[in-house]
């Protein structure tokens, strides 16, 4: 089983040491009644990852560790065939001793969007909402983040992100399977990254007020969502699917976004990005198995989605508490 207990002794000597009060039993009561079928398998092949030396570790321009020479052949294909277990890889890429792993999303072109926006994460405690398995984090730290913290309950994403600590090994970056809705109000973070959640959530609103209570006093929220074109009364609520996701509720417009941020009680709202989804962002590899953006999109007009709707366009808010 996964221990957390590296976790909780260093928090303990925190400003998330009240977190202790409720997070072990929660974590505890995760790994008796919560695991996927597969987990026992996944565990398997997270612990026959060899141990390796790790020479050379960057974060700040990419999320890599080690270099192809610190290995041989054998360990190098066994490492490539250990972490092709852990498919699908959607967000990366990552490097591992010469190992390429190409995931379906270009997280790298999310992050160099927003880098120069935000305030600067040198020895600030982070947490990010909804991190996949955990690239963004790896960069956050890559920025001199005294202690960053994902979360995410998909628990694919969680070995996906043990099987890259185990060659990074920094006990300062943690991904815990929990929802927003499982955090208590920590008031404790710097700065919250809320990506690609949004509009996952039934209840955008609600969402918000989540995120605000995680943040320390004159903390900053970064969000990034999917939103539409149109004026502050705009909001595009799907059918059933939009762009073959099932969970798809609210895609307001940016006007509508910083409405709802402002009645949270959110100031200095301010976007600083909108891109539309490009094809070379979010694409198929051979490292996952399912369909990608090219699928998802009308093959006759690819600034509409498969059912109609506008084509995916993410724009980035940052707001402070």
């Amino acid at each position: 089983m996964i221990s957390y207990n590296r976790f909780y002794q260093k928090i303990a000597q925190s400003r998330l040491s009240h977190w202790l009060n409720t997070l072990p039993a929660q974590l505890t009561l995760w790994q008796k009644e919560n695991l996927h079928g597969e987990f026992a398998q996944w565990q398997k092949t997270l612990e026959a990852l060899p141990k390796t030396t790790v020479s050379t570790i960057d974060l700040s321009s990419q999320v890599k560790a080690g270099e192809r020479d610190d290995i041989n052949d054998g360990e190098f294909k066994r490492i490539e065939n250990l972490l092709k277990k852990f498919k699908p890889w959607r967000k990366g890429p990552y490097h591992i001793h010469g190992l390429h792993i190409d995931t379906e999303w270009r997280s790298d072109f999310k992050w160099d969007r927003l880098k120069n926006h935000i305030s600067p994460l040198q020895d600030r405690y982070v947490l990010d909402i909804g991190c996949g398995s955990g690239y963004h984090l790896w960069r956050m730290r890559g920025e001199q983040a005294k202690f960053v913290v994902g979360i995410d309950p998909t628990q694919l994403f969680l070995m996906q992100f043990n099987a890259i600590q185990h060659f990074i090994n920094d006990d300062c970056v943690n991904l815990l399977p929990l929802g927003v809705e499982d955090l208590p109000e920590l008031k404790a973070f710097d700065t919250v990254f809320a990506m690609g959640v949004l509009y996952h959530r039934r209840s955008p609103i609600d969402f918000l007020y989540q995120l605000k209570a995680q943040l320390a006093k004159g903390g900053e929220l970064v969000l990034e969502t999917l939103i539409v074109d149109g004026d502050i009364n705009t909001v595009l609520v799907p059918g059933e699917r939009y762009a073959k996701m099932r969970n798809v509720w609210f895609l307001p417009s940016c006007d509508a976004m910083c409405a709802w941020l402002e009645r949270v009680g959110f100031k200095n709202i301010r976007v600083v990005n909108t891109d539309i989804t490009a094809l070379d962002e979010q694409r198929k590899t051979q490292w996952i198995d399912t369909e990608s953006l090219q699928d998802f999109l009308d093959p006759n007009d690819n600034t509409k989605t498969i059912e109609g709707y506008p084509a995916p366009k993410r724009a980035i808010f940052i707001a402070n508490i």
